[in-house]
């Protein structure tokens, strides 16, 4: 009876797993990743998970990031340089080693003021820049 138990078991687990597909593990250095140029001052990478996106972007000093909005949740954590945010009425500057994390559907916009490398960090992953439909991004300053 154990036998037939532990079949029963085993039979039923791959059912479930094809139901539910395990997330694939990713180990992705950045340097293999292709820095897409967007403008002349701004140029970006990303991974994409199944519920969440980690960006490394790099502005020039003097890139404006457009004001926009999205219905992404967004941290941005300042690796290098510095970036002034404009949201909620208010004027942020975010250093290196600080964090701003900004509500979905919140509009915002952002210069660096110097040149800065910058992670960011979307949940759910942004579907405009997956398939490259972030206008707002491209062929500007």
């Amino acid at each position: 009876m154990a036998k037939t138990k532990t079949k029963s078991k085993s039979k039923s687990r791959p059912k479930s797993r094809a139901k539910h597909a395990v997330p694939a593990l990713q180990h992705i250095p950045w340097h293999t990743i292709p820095l897409e140029d967007l403008n002349p001052l701004l140029q970006r990478q990303f991974v994409v998970g199944q519920e969440i996106m980690l960006a490394r972007v790099l502005l020039k000093k003097g890139c404006i990031v457009p004001e926009h909005t999205h219905p992404n949740e967004q941290l941005t954590y300042i690796l290098e340089g510095t970036l002034k945010f404009w949201i909620d009425g208010k004027e942020i500057v975010v250093n290196a080693g600080e964090t701003l994390c900004i509500p979905s559907n919140m509009p915002h916009k952002a210069e660096a003021l110097e040149d800065t490398v910058d992670l960011d960090i979307f949940a759910p992953p942004r579907a405009d820049w997956i398939n490259r439909t972030d206008q707002y991004l491209r062929g500007k300053k």
